[in-house]
């Protein structure tokens, strides 16, 4: 990447990490969202590292970050029942939820939380999670008192993976508020040959939001871009929400998508390097 190129994204890593980040004692809760038809993966939740379902790792970590309060969203009872027998906290939801925010709106609702209450996804298939990046997406959503949601970035230096589609990349303004989230290369160098040596951002999936947008959230609308994308976070942007966007202090660790995903974030933690 081009010296320029890399002097842009440290300026711009700096503010994004100084806007709006404050060391203060907040108050947030964490919702785990737990589906055991995962079509890469069933059962996922449920499958062990070390002995122990990957959700309940999952939720120790959760209850280290300092919430008030962890609660497990699944819509099938061989998790609850799992769950409950570990004393977790658990919430049974609806089947038929199009989106993990809409599953943990549905949360919100049954535990009647106040509009302006803090809540993060964790999702329960990120055993690795850094503590950090809970409480950063917290924090920062604490101090921007205009957004309605936050989620974290990291800068992108890789070419192929600013084409991957399968690599979300997000653009800010100087405020560190999305302006698009998209599955393409943005931004885009019009006069450049080719978009590799561009400072772009990939999109990191941890959200924190404030309750009562997760209610906001259920009565709104699909949009176009939305569908176009399968970005849901497109449709907050499209009805006018905005959302904080900070590059993340700590990198989240290895998700489990597959078998195979698990058998290495297993062997990881066997290292001791957790």
């Amino acid at each position: 990447m081009p010296q320029q190129s890399g002097r842009w994204l440290n300026d711009q890593a700096s503010t994004l990490q100084g806007f709006g980040y404050v060391a203060e004692q907040i108050e947030f809760s964490i919702v785990i969202p737990a589906r055991y038809n995962s079509s890469r993966f069933p059962g996922k939740p449920l499958a062990g590292i070390g002995g122990v379902p990957m959700v309940m790792l999952v939720h120790q970590r959760a209850i280290e970050s300092q919430a008030v309060e962890v609660i497990i969203a699944t819509d099938d009872e061989r998790i609850a029942e799992v769950c409950n027998r570990a004393g977790a906290r658990v919430c049974m939801t609806s089947a038929d939820h199009p989106t993990g925010t809409d599953r943990i709106a549905e949360v919100a609702a049954q535990m009647r939380w106040p509009a302006g209450q803090i809540v993060v996804n964790v999702q329960g298939d990120e055993p690795l999670i850094p503590l950090s990046a809970i409480r950063q997406v917290a924090e920062n959503l604490h101090a921007c008192t205009e957004a309605s949601m936050s989620t974290l970035c990291t800068p992108l230096a890789d070419a192929q993976e600013l084409l991957d589609p399968n690599v979300v990349k997000v653009v800010f303004d100087q405020a560190g508020l999305a302006l698009y989230f998209s599955r393409a290369a943005i931004p885009h160098d019009r006069d450049a040959a080719d978009d590799s040596a561009l400072p772009a951002f990939r999109h990191l999936g941890l959200y924190a939001y404030r309750a009562g947008f997760l209610q906001r959230y259920t009565n709104m609308a699909e949009c176009q871009l939305e569908q176009l994308e399968k970005l849901e976070q497109l449709r907050a942007l499209w009805h006018g929400e905005r959302i904080h966007v900070s590059v993340a202090k700590e990198l989240p660790g290895m998700g489990v998508d597959t078998p195979a995903d698990l058998v290495k974030v297993s062997e990881f933690i066997a290292r001791g390097q957790s």
